[in-house]
């Protein structure tokens, strides 16, 4: 076996969901801000051993700063969880996010990790940039009865055989996640499924994916939308990624000409995948102020200040502040860490160029004179 490349460096960070859920997420690479809503199974070490992975974490770094993060139960974030539904997922992102400082960034959602990212989108449209699937979905509710059972059967299989020593049973998920790989490929991801997660939160996490939907928000959505999906996907059909392109308005549809979910570097469509998430993710995407984000935080009668140059959760914070509430209430109030709390108040400051001890004092001061 040939020996890995040296791991590029990177941070490793852990944050707080709203019910106390830690969860690992990773920093490297540097440019504007992409965020990897994760896939089903990842461990945000062990994926740069990966000849499955390795090549994306490689690619998305090429002119962004990447922030992933293993899912809840999955990989260094905390295991044993009980709860895997779309609420908690969605808080779990928006936790990495907060805790990371993040005001605007492009949205990779992975896999099953499109409802989250369409529901976070609905929720907070200023501050996602663009949005991209690759070999995703909206929802996957009323599917035929055959596609019933035959999730019931790999539901059996993986108590039975995830935590076998032998790869057996999870060789069955490999040959359907990357039919055309090498054995060295199918045996690293025969491992993966063993070192990402136990068998009880595959397949407690496995059957909230299958019900999470969120398809009735995709006509609501108004942001740059790239949809990349293998022809072939035999985890995730291609006609899901019609779906979300026919449900997302001035969406794009790129088909990919493999039978791979996970599209390898030797394929040609790889080079198909690279270049057009290059090419979208360089697009020039114009402005949104806040009023037109969010116009429970600024009516339209509202003149246009400095303030509107802060994002909602900046203003949040700010209008905490106000109460006379210090940074440990705030995140208490917010379900944020004390030190998120802290980055945004400084990105206030510097967007408001305000300086020194008595910054907050003068933050509040333009706050309450614009109310």
């Amino acid at each position: 076996m040939a020996s890995q490349p040296p791991v590029p460096r990177q941070e490793i960070r852990f944050c707080r969901a709203p019910d106390g859920v830690r969860i690992a997420y990773a920093v490297h690479g540097s440019g504007p801000p992409l965020v990897v809503d994760s896939c089903w199974l990842s461990h945000l070490q062990y994926d740069w051993q990966s000849p499955v992975w390795r090549h994306y974490l490689d690619e998305w770094s090429r002119g962004h700063t990447v922030i992933r993060f293993d899912e809840r139960g999955h990989g260094l974030s905390d295991r044993g969880v009980t709860d895997h539904g779309l609420g908690a997922r969605l808080g779990d992102l928006e936790a990495v996010v907060d805790d990371a400082g993040l005001d605007t960034f492009d949205l990779l959602a992975m896999a099953q990790g499109g409802p989250v990212a369409i529901t976070y989108t609905h929720r907070h449209p200023e501050r996602v940039s663009r949005l991209v699937f690759y070999g995703s979905y909206s929802g996957q509710p009323d599917k035929d009865p055959g596609e019933a059972e035959m999730n019931d059967t790999l539901d059996r299989l993986i108590k039975v055989g995830w935590a076998r020593p032998d790869s057996a049973f999870r060789r069955v998920f490999t040959s359907l996640m990357i039919p055309e790989a090498t054995e060295e490929q199918h045996v690293w991801l025969d491992e993966l499924q063993r070192v990402a997660t136990d068998a009880d939160t595959a397949r407690a996490s496995r059957r909230e994916r299958l019900a999470a939907d969120a398809s009735a928000l995709l006509a609501e959505l108004d942001v740059p939308t790239l949809v990349l999906h293998s022809r072939g996907d035999r985890m995730n059909s291609f006609e899901e990624a019609r779906g979300l392109a026919a449900g997302i308005g001035g969406a794009r549809l790129v088909a990919l000409e493999s039978n791979n979910h996970i599209v390898l570097d030797t394929e040609p469509a790889w080079d198909v995948f690279r270049a057009e998430l290059r090419a979208f993710l360089q697009e020039p995407v114009a402005p949104r102020t806040v009023q037109q984000a969010d116009q429970s935080t600024s009516g339209p009668a509202d003149r246009p200040t400095d303030l509107d140059a802060l994002s909602p959760r900046e203003l949040e914070i700010l209008h905490h502040a106000a109460r006379g509430q210090d940074n440990d209430e705030i995140a208490a109030a917010l379900h944020l860490s004390t030190r998120t709390v802290e980055r945004h108040l400084s990105n206030a400051y510097a967007k408001l160029d305000l300086h020194g001890k008595s910054a907050r004092t003068a933050a509040v001061a333009r706050l309450l004179t614009r109310a």
